[in-house]
């Protein structure tokens, strides 16, 4: 089951730039000259580049390593992982050419929507859009501040020189995002329809959480206690907020005694304590679950929260062992293990133990989705049919036809079924059949904790 979701990471669920690329040293005309930006993932089943998904990607990707590495080790997924990350560090790296400079998207959303193409064929525009001093995005640049510094850690004993590398950046990206504060998408307006950021607190708290465990310098552990906004409990944990996951790595310093369990401290410690107790279904707020036991939080792509979520659970089930301590919930105490079987649970219905039997992970068990909402995915590859592919053609000959995609996305999960467990296999509905690569990568760490 590891092998199957984290091998195959590198080509689902986004498919990957390969040398047919067609962004390779391509100026634009926000860009003074040109700069490569070939690499990076897709942004779920399309042919775009969002750097604020694709860092929570990355981010959580590396903190699945950094936690479970021993896991990983063990089943001989560690390199698989470490391949992954650094397919998304290397693209990130190039899109911070200079310390005040990042290139936030290439492509463009609206334009790619009206196109069903593979990769190879692509005839969209490929035009990036980069942030700079008077167009701030403190949100994108602190999680890929994030990224960089939780990816460092995984990196610090195979690379040192890598490692310090991303860390060098990811310094640069945090007082990027911290010194020149705005909202990424109102710099981007062109974003707005499809990762639009609901504000940038967090990421900021989140960088800095994640260069203070990198680097251990107290800069950052400084920048957490002086906040004046650490979120309360959350309702999720997402690509657009990511303070539940600042609350749980706060709490593991609070469990460890890094800093006191009072004041700010004690915030963090108590807002994380909630929401996962919500999670597990023994707080005062409880998140909600389909008839069948899915955590349910929203109608698009579902499945992203519910693995994100179960990600920061099994962390702090660790953490929690770790300190010899159990979590007081409403509902009553709830132990290390008491954690992983609602992790455990969580895990077993997407991969198949729920009213409709179906694995929501692609190509894992007898019944999967095989009309995935993915474009190289539904068109078979150049070897096959090595016509291009032109812009509406691709709607008319493969996303309307009522086939199997001719190509398995292994590894990929979907956005999976609907709050009543119902699920409809169509390449039309994107909410139900779309993957995301954030996704599996928060699905890696589950599954590496759980083997």
């Amino acid at each position: 089951m590891l092998q199957l979701i984290i091998s195959k990471l590198s080509l689902s669920p986004c498919s990957i730039l390969r040398p047919r690329d067609q962004e390779n040293y391509r100026p634009t005309k926000e860009s003074n000259g040109a700069i490569d930006l070939t690499g990076g993932y897709y942004d779920s089943g399309d042919n775009v580049k969002f750097g604020f998904p694709m860092a929570f990607t990355v981010t959580l990707l590396s903190w699945s390593a950094v936690e479970f590495s021993s896991q990983l080790y063990a089943k001989g997924e560690l390199q698989n992982a470490l391949a992954a990350i650094r397919w998304g560090t290397d693209y990130l790296l190039k899109a911070h050419p200079q310390p005040d400079v990042l290139y936030a998207e290439v492509g463009d959303g609206n334009s790619d929507h009206a196109c069903w193409q593979r990769p190879e064929d692509m005839t969209t525009p490929r035009n990036s859009y980069w942030l700079g001093d008077s167009k701030p995005g403190s949100d994108v640049a602190g999680e890929t501040a994030a990224a960089l510094a939780a990816a460092s850690i995984v990196f610090g004993k195979s690379d040192g020189g890598y490692a310090g590398q991303l860390v060098s950046h990811a310094k640069q990206l945090f007082d990027f995002a911290r010194n020149h504060r705005g909202v990424y998408s109102n710099s981007i307006p062109i974003v707005q329809g499809f990762y639009s950021s609901s504000g940038f607190d967090d990421e900021l708290l989140w960088a800095a959480a994640w260069l203070h465990r990198a680097t251990g310098d107290k800069t950052y552990l400084d920048f957490l206690g002086q906040a004046t906004n650490t979120g309360g409990t959350r309702s999720e944990f997402s690509w657009d907020d990511k303070f539940a996951g600042v609350q749980v790595l706060v709490s593991k310093l609070v469990l460890e005694n890094t800093v006191p369990n009072n004041g700010v401290w004690a915030q963090y410690k108590s807002s994380a304590d909630q929401f996962i107790c919500n999670v597990i279904q023994k707080g005062s707020s409880n998140t909600k679950k389909s008839p069948g036991g899915l955590l349910w939080f929203l109608q698009w792509n579902n499945l992203q929260y519910t693995t994100a979520a179960s990600l920061l659970v099994a962390a702090h089930a660790d953490h929690l062992a770790a300190a010899r301590a159990s979590l007081q919930c409403p509902a009553g105490a709830a132990s290390s293990n008491d954690l992983l079987n609602s992790v455990r649970g969580q895990a077993d219905y997407i991969l198949g133990v729920n009213p409709l039997k179906m694995s929501y992970m692609v190509g894992f068990g007898p019944s999967y989705p095989t009309r995935v909402h993915h474009r190289a995915a539904s068109i078979p590859s150049i070897k096959m049919e090595p016509t291009p592919i032109d812009c509406k053609g691709g709607f008319s000959k493969y996303f309307n036809a009522n086939t199997p995609n001719p190509n398995i996305l292994d590894g990929a999960v979907v956005g999976g079924p609907d709050a009543n467990d119902g699920y409809t296999d169509s390449r039309s509905d994107y909410n139900q059949n779309e993957p995301a690569t954030v996704t599996t990568a928060a699905f890696v760490g589950v599954l590496a904790r759980l083997a």
